[in-house]
């Protein structure tokens, strides 16, 4: 309550806050414009519901896919070129390299590279969806089916695209958080009451008159619905806030002894990479549908591509004229949330830059020497500390999937995306409140100062 309190009496706070609402605000209102010249049929509400690539994206999108509003593309295409430019990044592109090494000036160029080749993608992924919901009768278009409708319809949704982006860089600026999680966090807050709701609705209130047996399974199946969301927040919460804490020492001056040094820990943080790799997990699981739809109208429906619909299960041949049915989807996408929480940490801690600088600041390790067995040392333990943030993360996504794949939930798919929705909204949650802790303790020590 006394942190209710503090928030509210803090202007910064409060401008942040109202600043970030109105955005959203902004956003939702571009959510419910349609995109002229195209009528979204029923059956696109159906497919959002289905755990596949467009239900996916409609997630990405902050819920703007399902109306094929202004914003239907969302911040898909700019997530998309960020993981390409960083993976290039990676000693792939020397120039790219080169450019990560140089500081501030470096990571403006390579924003400025993410934000044009972002467009580009854009362009691609947009007509990519417009001949992907063709196919599929989920839309239909009410101009004259020319080069020119297409085009047009392009350069709408990728200029909802772009002032999405915008939108999103002035939260991060002037609001709480990084802009682009909250909008997709938005986007997943909008969406899980209604997975609830109609949740309840199918197992409960359908039930009623058709039997006790059919009213208790029901029933059964919607707590067991809510249990795993409970699960999920309460991982999600338990591994955000978890340190792995490396003693570090700093050496005294003026000719203190080692025994008078200055001791303190250097945290580090179970899941790292927080819920970024689940967003660019979903974002590689689309690409698939969007490539398929340039091929042909028979690609785009292809069997195959049921392969990356993580929530439901792929026969393969087999021996005999047999099939095997497996998963397929489901390895693929918690493989590729592994490898980008190995991917991310990587990024954010360069285990040979911090012994760089232990040795600069006379810090040490305890029975560690400085230099290249310190550099060894917060490698292995990064190393450690990750496998085990990447395994509990790729459980904490594989639970409402495997769940769904059981068939426990009958044919109701919902609760896959419920869950990795979940699963955004609590890390987000987690970045905010850290941030509005960092936001107070400044202007706690400004107090402090100005009483000094």
């Amino acid at each position: 309550m006394h942190k209710f309190v503090s928030i509210f009496k803090n202007k910064e706070i409060v401008g942040r806050i109202f600043f970030t609402v109105m955005i959203l605000f902004v956003i939702r209102i571009g959510a419910a414009i349609s995109v002229p010249g195209v009528h979204a049929e029923a059956e696109l509400q159906n497919a959002m519901n289905s755990g596949s690539a467009l239900a996916l994206m409609d997630l990405l999108g902050g819920g703007a896919l399902s109306n094929f509003s202004v914003f239907a593309l969302g911040v898909s295409p700019y997530i998309t070129a960020q993981i390409i430019i960083e993976l290039l990044s990676k000693d792939v592109l020397p120039a790219l390299t080169d450019l990560s090494k140089q500081g501030q000036y470096g990571r403006k160029k390579i924003e400025m590279a993410t934000r044009y080749l972002s467009l580009l993608l854009g362009a691609v992924q947009a007509y990519g969806i417009i001949k992907t919901m063709q196919n599929s009768s989920y839309i239909t278009l009410t101009l004259a089916d020319n080069f020119w409708t297409y085009l047009y319809i392009v350069t709408v949704m990728l200029a909802g695209s772009m002032l999405t982006m915008w939108l999103g860089d002035q939260i991060t600026e002037k609001g709480l958080g990084n802009g682009i999680s909250v909008i997709i966090f938005a986007g997943c807050v909008r969406s899980l009451p209604i997975q609830i709701h109609t949740a309840f609705s199918k197992w409960i209130s359908q039930n009623q008159g058709m039997g006790s047996n059919a009213l208790i399974r029901g029933s059964f199946q919607f707590v067991l619905y809510i249990l795993a969301l409970v699960a999920i927040t309460g991982g999600v919460v338990f591994f955000e806030l978890s340190r792995r804490k490396i003693p570090v020492q700093h050496a005294g001056k003026g000719g203190q002894t080692a025994s008078m040094a200055r001791a303190s820990f250097l945290p580090n943080k179970i899941n790292s990479a927080g819920v970024i790799p689940v967003i660019f997990a979903s974002s590689i699981m689309m690409a698939p549908s969007v490539v398929a739809s340039f091929i042909s109208a028979d690609a785009a429906n292809a069997q195959w591509l049921q392969i990356f619909n993580y929530s439901a299960m792929y026969e393969m041949p087999w021996f005999d004229g047999k099939t095997w049915s497996m998963p397929w989807g489901l390895l693929i996408y918690v493989t590729l949330i592994i490898v980008f929480t190995f991917f991310y940490a990587q990024m954010q801690i360069d285990p040979e830059q911090m012994a760089d600088n232990f040795q600069k600041n006379g810090s040490y390790i305890p029975g560690i020497r400085p230099g290249k067995e310190t550099e060894r040392y917060v490698s292995k333990v990064l190393n450690r500390v990750t496998c085990i943030g990447a395994l509990a993360l790729a459980v904490i996504s594989l639970l409402p999937i495997a769940l769904t794949l059981s068939g426990i939930f009958g044919t109701d798919t919902s609760l896959a995306i419920g869950g990795t929705g979940m699963i955004i909204v609590v890390g987000v949650c987690i970045e905010l409140n850290a941030q509005i802790d960092g936001l107070l303790a400044g202007k706690s020590f400004e107090q402090v100062q100005g009483g000094m």
